[in-house]
């Protein structure tokens, strides 16, 4: 009896829960460096949805050891809907490169809503003498680990683009990982590293400026930002693709009602045909999704990153 009443309150006080919420400021976490697209879209959300909720929402940056620092201190915050985590691909990728993390995703995390997600593109120093994919491959292939790319961290999306190229074009060019993306692109903008991958909206204007040069983009097709760059595909680096992708999940326990309001929220925002053409225009794509599918994306993405990991021989330096 005890515990069919506690149901019975918990099943009354969920609506009333979301009715209230939020009361008071909402923490989102970034586990990344400011000046990434997790950082830019975080605060784009955050904005957002404090116009739209009425209470301030904050964007709390946490880098280090990709991801897992940041994302740890959500794991161990109160599941009320004040502390909320923006994940990324790295999460679904850590889940099998780093599998001694201190939290296992979906047994701790409760998924909310995707955000967007943006084709990279792989871009090389001004410097650099080789002005094409097939050009590349052939001089790292001539001096094997010669080369070297950076990326925001172990286990981010632009460490396993550049892990998943050397795999499928079969050559040797050492990861140089930083603390964030930021740091990254300063020192391949500056010359001092051959390559990245970056996201495309984060990157453009660095290539149109002349800054480095784009030598192919990840996605299945061309991007409407950089219509003269191939695909990897195009390029020499047949099926390859690879994407940065964007969610918000918060910690496991969180009350349904809450988890459902905040996507509801959240599907406005990605849905609003503004903000879509804003995005398009900067070569990324809004996604909306409900709990449920949300979920089933995230798990899906572990199981395929998992293979890719395994494929790669990726580890987390």
């Amino acid at each position: 009896m005890k515990i069919l009443a506690a149901l019975m309150i918990a099943l009354a006080t969920g609506p009333a829960l979301a009715q209230d919420y939020p009361s008071r400021q909402v923490r989102i976490i970034v586990p990344f460096a400011p000046g990434g697209s997790a950082d830019v879209f975080g605060r784009f959300l955050a904005q957002r949805l404090q116009e739209t909720m009425g209470q301030t929402f904050v964007i709390d940056n946490r880098p280090g050891a990709g991801s897992v620092i940041g994302t740890d201190a959500v794991a161990k915050a109160a599941p009320d809907g004040y502390t909320l985590l923006l994940m990324s691909n790295t999460h679904t990728v850590n889940e099998s490169l780093i599998p001694n993390k201190p939290f296992v995703l979906m047994r701790d995390f409760a998924p909310i809503a995707p955000i967007n997600y943006s084709d990279l593109v792989l871009v090389a120093k001004a410097s650099l003498p080789q002005n094409t994919l097939p050009e590349l491959i052939k001089a790292a292939k001539a001096k094997p680990g010669a080369m070297s790319y950076a990326s925001s961290g172990p286990g981010t999306p632009y460490h396993m683009a550049g892990e998943l190229f050397k795999a499928m074009a079969g050559i040797s060019i050492v990861h140089i990982p930083y603390r964030g993306s930021a740091g990254a692109r300063t020192d391949v903008l500056g010359g001092q590293i051959e390559m990245m991958f970056d996201a495309i909206p984060t990157m453009t204007e660095h290539i149109k400026g002349g800054k480095v040069k784009a030598l192919a983009t990840t996605g299945r097709t061309r991007s409407a930002n950089l219509p003269d760059v191939p695909t990897m595909a195009e390029a020499g680096v047949p099926g390859y693709e690879a994407t940065i992708w964007l969610g918000l999940m918060a910690p496991k326990g969180t009350p349904p009602a809450v988890v459902a309001k905040l996507n509801a929220e959240i599907g406005k925002i990605t849905s609003n045909p503004e903000v879509r053409r804003a995005w398009t225009a900067q070569g990324t794509t809004a996604m909306t999704m409900g709990v449920d599918e949300f979920t089933r994306y995230v798990n899906d993405d572990i199981t395929k990153w998992a293979g890719i990991v395994k494929f790669s021989g990726a580890k987390a330096e």
